[in-house]
């Protein structure tokens, strides 16, 4: 995704960015629902009330406005912040907050699950987004897993990696499940009891 797609509106213009904002929520939704393949510009447009014309002039490219979607979604998620936070509990913390987050906004869950599903493909524009994400929250998770193995807070026999990966893979699962049935599923609950029960410790005082 090249930022260089993207027009920067002129500046000081109030309403200019505020149309922006309104083009990227609209390509949530969309992206959301139909998929970055399956959607369309004028589409987009159509729903943020805005001519193909008027959308061109603030975003030129379909992969520019995706990135933007993107650069929100990390935003809303305070993943700069998560990964500021040394490694231990408060990162484990975080992912259950997170978690806590995303059912009171389903839209960003639809968006991310379509989104992820399609950027298996090396060649999908959102793919390295997807891939540099995963690395981080793996690794973050990994190192926290660790420091608490270190510090006697991780139950003997854990293995910090494979619980790593297993903390994600069930993270993931969870939010999808809860995306179909919502009223059978618990993404915060079940994970603070699947690290409670890797924890000599209380994850939550």
């Amino acid at each position: 995704m090249e930022a260089d797609d993207r027009r920067p509106v002129p500046g000081g213009y109030a309403k200019g960015r505020i149309r922006r904002e309104d083009i990227i929520s609209a390509a949530a939704v969309v992206y959301g629902e139909m998929g970055y393949h399956g959607s369309s510009l004028r589409e987009i447009g159509k729903r943020a009330g805005i001519s193909h014309a008027g959308l061109l002039y603030h975003f030129r490219t379909k992969e520019a406005l995706l990135a933007a979607v993107l650069e929100r979604r990390d935003a809303e998620d305070a993943v700069r912040e998560r990964l500021t936070v040394p490694p231990g509990l408060d990162v484990l913390r975080h992912f259950v907050a997170l978690a806590e987050h995303n059912v009171r906004h389903p839209g960003i869950v639809e968006l991310y699950s379509r989104l992820a599903a399609e950027a298996i493909a090396p060649d999908h524009p959102a793919h390295a987004y997807f891939e540099r994400h995963y690395r981080d929250a793996r690794d973050s998770v990994v190192q926290s897993f660790r420091v608490l193995a270190e510090s006697g807070e991780l139950r003997p026999g854990v293995d910090p990696e494979m619980a790593a990966l297993t903390f994600i893979a069930l993270m993931d699962g969870l939010q999808v499940q809860w995306l179909t049935t919502p009223t059978h599923v618990d993404p915060a609950g079940s994970l603070r009891f699947s690290l409670q029960t890797l924890l000599t410790v209380p994850l939550f005082p």
